[in-house]
C-alpha cells in the first residue's frame, strides 16, 4: 500500500489539502482526528477534558493500526501531536508516503486566533504556546517525512502543485510496500520490554550507540522488504505488556517478535501470557546473555517461544523477524489436524 500522509503542525491545512488531493486523484481522506470523533462519540475537545491527553495519543495509536488493515490507498490527514508518540513512527512509514505540511508559528497564530476548538491553545498566551510546541515537534515532524512542502506565503494551488509535482517527480524517499512471494502480507508485533527504549544511553558497551529511533527505522525498513505489517511495541510496565499480548490474540497478529528485557529473567506472567498464543513466537536479546550475569543466563519466557536470538546486537530483530516468516509459512504448508 502506498497512501499519501500528511503531518504537521496544527493549522498547517492537513486537511484542506488533504480535501483537495482527495478530489484530484480519486482516493478517500481519512482524518485521525474525525475517525477518533466518530468512534468515541465525541468531540477531541471533550476527549482531552474526560480522558486526558495521554488516552487521546494512545487512541490515535489505535488508529493507525487500523488503518493499516485497509487494502485501499488513501489520503490520511493526522492530528497534529500523531508524530510525537514514538511508536507511531514505524506505523507512519508502513502506512505510505509521509509529507510535512511546514508552517512558521506566526502564521499558525494569525490563522487559529479565535479558535477556541483547539485544547493545546486554551491558555494565557496561545502565541508563546505555538513557539513552544512548534519547537520540539518541527524537527520530529522533518525526520518522519518522505517530503517537506513549505506553505507559508503559498495559495492552496500552489502548495498542491508543488506536492503532486514532488510526487509526480519520486522524491519521495519512501517506496511502495514491496510484497513476499505469493503475495501475501503477514502481521507481525515486535514487543520492547523495560529500558530498550533508552538504546543508545543505557551501557553503550553493551547494547550499542544506537538509539531506539534508528531501531524503529531498521524494523520499519523490514518491513517494506518483506511486505509485512509490523507494529513496535515498547512498555517499561509488565501489566502494558500482557494486555498487549492478550490483544495480539484478537487483532490478527501471525507472529511475535519478543524483547521482555529484564522481565526475561522472572516474569511468569508475561511467559503464561506467550504460552497462550500458538502464532510463531522468537525471543530476541541484543547482547550475549550467556557470557553475561548469572542471573541473565535463565530465561523463564523462552520455552514459551519457539526460538531464541541473542548476541547478534539489533540485526537481531531482523533475523527474528525472518525466522518468524519462515516459521509461519512452514505452519501454512503443513495440514492442522
Amino acid at each position: 500500500m502506498n497512501n499519501i500522509i500528511l503531518i504537521g503542525f496544527m493549522g498547517c491545512g492537513k486537511s484542506t489539502v488533504g480535501f483537495r488531493l482527495s478530489y484530484r486523484l480519486r482516493r478517500v481522506l481519512e482524518d485521525t482526528d474525525k475517525l477518533i470523533e466518530r468512534k468515541e462519540g465525541r468531540s477531541i475537545s471533550d476527549i482531552f477534558a474526560l480522558k486526558g491527553e495521554d488516552a487521546f495519543r494512545r487512541m490515535e495509536t489505535a488508529c493507525l493500526r487500523e488503518l493499516l488493515l485497509s487494502q485501499e490507498e488513501k489520503i490520511i490527514a493526522t492530528g497534529g501531536g500523531l508524530p510525537m508518540r514514538q511508536e507511531n513512527h514505524a506505523l507512519l512509514k508502513q502506512l505510505g508516503t509521509v509529507i510535512y505540511l511546514r508552517i512558521s508559528a506566526k502564521n499558525v497564530w494569525e490563522r487559529l486566533k479565535g479558535d477556541t476548538s483547539r485544547p493545546l491553545l486554551q491558555c494565557a498566551e496561545p502565541l508563546a504556546k505555538i513557539e513552544t510546541l512548534l519547537d520540539k515537534r518541527a524537527p520530529v515532524y522533518e525526520a518522519a517525512a518522505d517530503m517537506i512542502v513549505d506553505v507559508d506565503g503559498k495559495d492552496m494551488e500552489q502548495v498542491l502543485s508543488e506536492l503532486l509535482a514532488g510526487l509526480q517527480r519520486g522524491k519521495a524517499k519512501r517506496a511502495v510496500f514491496s510484497k513476499r512471494a505469493g503475495g501475501m502480507r503477514m502481521k507481525i508485533l515486535v514487543i520492547n520490554g523495560p529500558n530498550i527504549n533508552f538504546l543508545g544511553i543505557r551501557e553503550k558497551k553493551v547494547y550499542g550507540t544506537q538509539d531506539y529511533d534508528y531501531l524503529l527505522g531498521m524494523i520499519a525498513g523490514k518491513g517494506e522488504e518483506t511486505g509485512s505489517i509490523i507494529e513496535v511495541f515498547q512498555s517499561n510496565h509488565e501489566g502494558a505488556i500482557i494486555d498487549r499480548l492478550q490483544d495480539s490474540y484478537f487483532d490478527g497478529t501471525e507472529g511475535i517478535v519478543i524483547n521482555p528485557g529484564a522481565y526475561t529473567h522472572y516474569s511468569y506472567a508475561i511467559r503464561d501470557a506467550l504460552a497462550s498464543i500458538t502464532v510463531p513466537k522468537i525471543e530476541i536479546h541484543i547482547s550475549d546473555i550467556t557470557a553475561r550475569e548469572e542471573f541473565r543466563k535463565v530465561s523463564v519466557t523462552e520455552p514459551a517461544c519457539d526460538g531464541q536470538i541473542y548476541g547478534k546486537g539489533l540485526e537481531g530483530y531482523l533475523l527474528a523477524i525472518d525466522e518468524v516468516i519462515a516459521l509461519a509459512a512452514q505452519r501454512k504448508e503443513v495440514p492442522q489436524e
